[in-house]
This record gives structure tokens, sequence and C-alpha cells, in this order.
């Protein structure tokens, strides 16, 4: 195995080959049983490279399956230690250390580590802060055309519709530019068919607003369209990103007075708050926005207990 000498850079390879394998093997494991999203993916494989670029500084060698039997808890505290100095905040280090956890895990189950050093260490704690739904008024001026600041009539087209699918729809902005021509829901369509995290779908309904502006902003769009290439398109015609989505908004927050907590997700919150603020119940605004715990959909409501004990005595048989 490659030693390091002192001074050494760190190696181009921070892992062997054996090694290499078994985090293919945990990865593919992850996709196809948990059914966990690329992005989720991908970000379990760069907190295990970290992982074994430490392990490779810390024990002297390219960093190896032998090393994980040996593992100690102050090897993992080290570990935490050294995140922390890099400047890695409390919710990326818990998530981080959980996909560490599971890779252990998953070595344990072929009897090739334990995960006994990781149960020793206290994950580390955050507040599960989400951003503040805006009032009715405020969403309104977002999504309204036009309010835009866009120069192309095009454009300010393209930027309502999206903003209306967050809002209206309460998609998730990867969900709002995945449509296709042929899947956006077009007058005609009151129901639309969306596969989220984890590849799970559900059924929406779209209101007609929603239907006219993306036949708007169909009517305008310069490009053209295949029917299954992307529906929303940037100024020179490629597919949409989601940070031209962000910078639209963070310009209307100034035009508009709007508070810092405008952002694409918040539309999101805001369509589930103001659902359950008009007579929605948690368990369909749960699978609206395509929640797997009823738990994170009231926090995601932002529903305080009075509130749950008065719609829980509203709607119970024996209240």
């Amino acid at each position: 195995m490659p030693k390091l000498q002192p001074g050494d850079n760190a190696p181009l390879i921070i892992a062997t080959p054996a090694l290499r394998q078994q985090q293919q093997g945990w990865l593919k494991s992850l996709g196809n049983e948990r059914r966990l999203s690329d992005a989720t993916l991908e970000a379990y494989d760069r907190d295990l490279d970290q992982f074994f670029s430490f392990l490779t500084r810390h024990m002297g060698e390219v960093s190896d399956l032998g090393h994980f039997p040996q593992l100690r808890p102050a090897d993992i505290r080290a570990f935490m230690a050294q995140r922390r100095r890099q400047g890695t905040g409390s919710r990326s280090l818990a998530r981080g250390m959980a996909g560490i956890r599971s890779f252990v895990r998953y070595l344990e189950e072929q009897g090739l580590a334990t995960t006994a050093p990781f149960n020793a260490i206290q994950t580390p704690k955050y507040s599960r802060s989400l951003p503040k739904p805006l009032s009715m008024e405020k969403a309104a001026q977002l999504v309204d055309p036009g309010e835009s600041l866009a120069m192309e009539p095009w454009v300010a087209a393209r930027d309502s519709a999206v903003m209306l699918l967050l809002y209206a729809v309460g998609l998730r902005i990867s969900e709002a530019l995945a449509l296709t021509p042929t899947t956006a829901p077009l007058p005609g369509h009151d129901a639309m068919t969306i596969t989220g995290k984890g590849g799970k779908q559900r059924r929406l309904p779209v209101l007609p607003i929603v239907q006219s502006s993306l036949q708007h902003y169909l009517s305008l769009c310069p490009f053209e369209l295949e029917p299954d290439s992307s529906l929303f398109r940037g100024v020179r015609g490629g597919p949409l990103s989601p940070r031209i989505v962000q910078k639209t908004i963070a310009a209307m927050r100034g035009a508009l007075g709007l508070p810092d907590s405008a952002t694409p997700h918040a539309l999101r919150h805001s369509f589930a708050t103001h659902l359950l603020a008009n007579g929605g119940d948690l368990r369909t605004i749960q699978e609206l926005l395509g929640h797997a715990s009823l738990s994170t959909t009231q926090a995601y409501t932002e529903v305080e207990m009075s509130e749950l004990m008065s719609i829980y005595q509203k709607a119970h048989p024996r209240s």
C-alpha cells in the first residue's frame, strides 16, 4: 500500500480499488433500495471521498478497507474537528456523518467493519430552519408577469409560469424545470403527474391560471421545443438553470419591497401554508407536496400545536 512521506501533498488516489468498489456498491444499493435522488447520492459520494482523504492523511497511507476495522471514536472526532476547521456547518456535517455511517454499516453487513466507534459519537445538532412563507399579497405580486423586471415579454412570461408552478401547484424548483412540452399541463389538462424525490410519483391538480400561463409562455418562446426537451429555456436557448430563477426572484425582492425570505423554495412553503389557512388538511397537503412524513409537512406549513389541536377538534368525531 502506498505510504505518505512527511510534507507530501494529498495524493490523487485517496482510496484503493477494493475500497472504491465497495463505495460504488454502496451507492448503487442506496439508489436501488432507498431510491435516493441523484443529488443526494452525489452529496454522499463527496462526503465519503472527504473521509477517505482524511483517512489517507490520518493513517499515513492510501485509505483501504483494512483501515475501517481499526477505527476508534477518537479517529471519528478528529475527522469532525477537521471538517469544522474547514468551515463546514452543522447541517452539512450531520449529513456527511449520516452518509459515512451508512457506508460503514454497509461494510459491517459484509463483516468488513464495525459501526461501534460511530455509535459512540454524538451527531452534530442543528436547527431545522425553513424559509418563511410569504403573505398571499406578496406571493401574488411575485408571480404576476406585470411585475417582472425582464426586458423581453417571453422571459417575463417564462418567469411567471415557473413561479406559478411553485406557488399554485407546490412543485419543487427541480420538478418545475424538469417539465417538457409533453408533460406540461396546458389548457384542457387540469392535472399533472410529477416524479419527485426518490422517483416517487404524485398526481396534482392544476388551476386554469397555471395552464394559461404555460400556454402564454409557449406562444412567446422564441425557441423550437422538441416534445421531450426542456420546457423552460434560458435566453441562449439552453435549459433554464435554477440559479437564474433564484437571481430573478432576488432582483424582484428589491423592486417590490419583498422580504429576504422571498425565494423560490419559499413559494412552495407559501402554497402549503396558504392551503392550510384556507381549510386544507395536513394529510392532503402532505400528498400534494410529496412528503414521506406528516411531521415534515407540519414543519413545512409552520403549524403550531394550538393550530393542530384546533384542526383536530373540528375534524375528530369524538372531540
